[in-house]
């Protein structure tokens, strides 16, 4: 029997095997979970919205500059829960690596997935890779059979977009969000949006000025993966070297390949010792910088930056530049290509215009600039030619699933039941099922009565701003804790270690730096608690709140938890007795995980949102009503003054199967109260 495949995964980039033409996902890990113990994925049939490419890429654009500009569009049409469909003549010219860096960042520009057809793309791709002339010939004939191949007539969607690649120019994406697309020429102008001046000609060069960049990193899975960007970006450094250029010394640089074909081509090429000496040495696989692992900065660079209060850089070609996700001390992060990321480490700054600026000096004085040093296609094509094919693909991962040594020689027992290690800090067994109730029939009424607003927030409030996965500050919350647990301060590690330890994460909840919550004016973790009107980290807060009984709510802005699939933003929301959050709209991964841990996700109605209704964080909370499919609840909003306001809210629980969710308390409650009822 044949059928088509299709994928969930627990990472948002799942969505990259779309542009293998393999519809695929990302759930969140308390929904996996679900799935394993035996429960479905269920979703609302999505809107399928269209999007014709036609003409191809200019010489000199790279596919990061297509997705970028691909990504701005999407993100400012509204496709969060739809299906992108790529389809027009326009997929001739793209690679199947191509199309897989437009399918990878479908959750940036908030699509469920952006989906490519099968068509003569894939089966060379599949040819190349090594996948055997049998199954080659099996896929061709049944997408045919089955309409699954890419066809330019008569297609019907429900909307469509039509866009020219031709279009595409040179862009990065910053300072904050990956939808906000800037030209090239355009970047330096970003230092007086964020509320600094051009310092590039006030101190000298050894010192370090706003707008410098101290980190530059080839990293993330969009596009170390395609052979296109990495290859041009050793080009650059090739020619870099040439006229023998170096990256400024106050940057810190790193290469982190998707792949290990990655490697394999830039050292067949010779561009990897060009890459090397340029700085940007292998630094391993996975995800390191674009998710905040990109280690500390120089001493003497982080104590410029904190005692002069400078604004400085990131430049990564990564999907996400979400703020106090790549650095704490970096606050301004562009998204860029990997070759612009090579002549950004050689400019040393983004107060620079690199399609006129030189971005250094060379050897015999005169003026470098960015066009000396970029490749053409042809350039690229011919290093692509002589060393990416099918050796490349079946040689590195013929033994994929053997494991290394360290897999090999890993020590476990025989039991059923895993030992938990009650001194560890790193793992421990959550209090998930601490109330857990036998009765699948609870009541059908939500009361929600007398809760306070723990923290009054904005749009585009990220997974990364609740709960953030890179290094653990000193005097956090989860600092404080691993202190008292005989944890040395070298030895903290990041939050995304230790997942498995909810003491840790629950206290890292909001703990990102750049949060910012309305209730006070500070930026970071913090609150104000309101029965006594101290400032306080979230955390304690809540446990205060907690000890007296008294439910808590989050109210935000537009897009509230886009980003990662970060599972631990709803476990964490939970953990601090976060009954419901309330807001304009919700990103598709986390609306769900919220469910799956008990907690409301409740959209304003009729145009209303905090600023429209004055809310100050002061207000007392009341939330009653019929739980059902989008059903509409009464709020009561008790403000400081006596006065009250009542408003409706919606019930984001979309389907049969979420409304069980959340009257068990949660996905995992559901699944085991059925179990033991059985």
């Amino acid at each position: 029997m044949v059928y088509p495949d299709t994928l969930v995964g627990t990472d948002s980039h799942t969505t990259m095997v779309n542009g293998l033409s393999v519809l695929g996902w990302g759930v969140g890990g308390i929904e996996a979970e679900a799935v394993m113990l035996g429960q479905p994925v269920t979703m609302l049939i999505p809107e399928v919205v269209g999007f014709k490419l036609v003409g191809k890429l200019s010489d000199g654009v790279t596919a990061t500059d297509m997705v970028l500009t691909i990504t701005n569009i999407l993100r400012s049409k509204g496709v969060v829960g739809k299906f992108v469909e790529f389809f027009g003549e326009g997929l001739d010219s793209l690679s199947i690596a191509d199309r897989a860096t437009v399918a990878n960042m479908s959750p940036e520009y908030g699509a469920t997935c952006g989906f490519f057809p099968i068509d003569h793309k894939t089966l060379e791709y599949l040819e190349m890779t090594g996948r055997e002339l049998s199954l080659i010939d099996l896929v061709e004939s049944y997408a045919k059979a089955q309409y699954l191949w890419h066809t330019k007539e008569g297609l019907r969607y429900d909307n469509e977009i039509e866009f020219d690649l031709g279009e595409v120019r040179p862009v990065l994406a910053g300072p904050k969000r990956p939808q906000d697309k800037i030209f090239l020429s355009q970047v330096k102008t970003t230092l007086p949006s964020l509320g600094v001046k051009s310092t590039k000609d006030d101190k000298s060069a050894e010192s370090l000025k706003n707008g410098d960049i101290v980190i530059a990193a080839i990293t993330s899975c969009t596009n170390t993966s395609n052979p296109s960007v990495m290859i041009a970006a050793g080009l650059v450094a090739r020619k870099a070297n040439m006229l023998n250029l170096k990256s400024k010394p106050w940057v810190k640089t790193s290469l982190a390949p998707g792949s290990q074909v990655v490697t394999e081509y830039l050292v067949k090429s010779g561009l990897q010792r060009h890459l090397d000496a340029l700085g940007f040495y292998l630094v391993g696989y996975g995800c390191t910088t674009c998710i905040g692992n990109s280690g500390s900065l120089a001493p003497h660079i982080e104590e410029d930056i904190k005692s002069n209060d400078l604004l400085v850089a990131a430049v990564l070609s990564g999907n996400r530049n979400f703020e106090g996700r790549i650095h704490p001390c970096v606050r301004a992060n562009f998204l860029a290509s990997p070759p612009l990321v090579v002549a950004y480490a050689l400019a040393g700054t983004v107060d620079i215009d690199l399609t006129s600026d030189p971005i250094a000096i060379g050897d015999n004085g005169k003026n470098v600039y960015l066009s000396d040093i970029w490749p053409s296609n042809d350039e690229i094509n011919e290093v692509i030619q002589n060393t990416i094919n099918k050796q490349v693909f079946t040689s590195r991962y013929k033994n994929v699933f053997s494991g290394g040594k360290y897999w090999e020689n890993l020590k476990c027992d025989d039991n059923d039941i895993y030992k938990w290690d009650m001194n560890s800090t790193y793992i421990q067994s959550p209090t998930y099922f601490k109330n857990l109730s036998s009765n699948l029939n609870s009541s059908d009424n939500i009361n929600i009565s007398n809760a306070n607003i723990l923290a009054l927030l904005g749009d585009s409030v990220t997974t990364d701003h609740i709960s953030p996965a890179g290094n653990i500050a000193l005097n956090s919350p989860a600092g404080k804790f691993l202190l008292q647990n005989n944890v040395m301060v070298e030895d903290f590690n990041s939050y995304g270690s230790r997942r498995g330890n909810h003491h840790i994460m629950t206290r890292g909840t909001f703990a990102n730096i750049r949060v910012r919550n309305e209730m006070v004016s500070a930026e970071g973790g913090v609150t104000r608690y309101i029965p006594t009107g101290e400032e306080m980290s979230i955390f304690d807060a809540s446990q205060l709140y907690q000890q007296n009984d008294i439910p808590l709510v989050v109210i935000a802005g537009k897009e509230y938890g886009s980003g990662s699939s970060r599972d631990w933003a709803a476990k964490g929301t939970f953990f601090l007795n976060i009954k419901a959050i309330i807001a304009e709209s919700f990103e598709r991964i986390h609306r769900s995980n919220l469910i799956g841990m008990g907690v409301l996700p409740l959209t304003f109605k009729d145009g209303c949102t905090r600023k429209t209704l004055n809310l100050t964080g002061c207000e007392v909370i009341s939330i009653t009503g019929k739980i059902g499919i989008n059903q509409e609840l009464k709020c009561i909003i008790l403000r400081q003054n006596g006065s009250s306001q009542s408003i409706t809210v919606v019930c984001n629980l979309n389907t049969a199967i979420e409304v069980e969710y959340f009257k068990s308390g949660g996905v995992l409650q559901y699944v085991l109260m059925r179990m033991m009822a059985s």
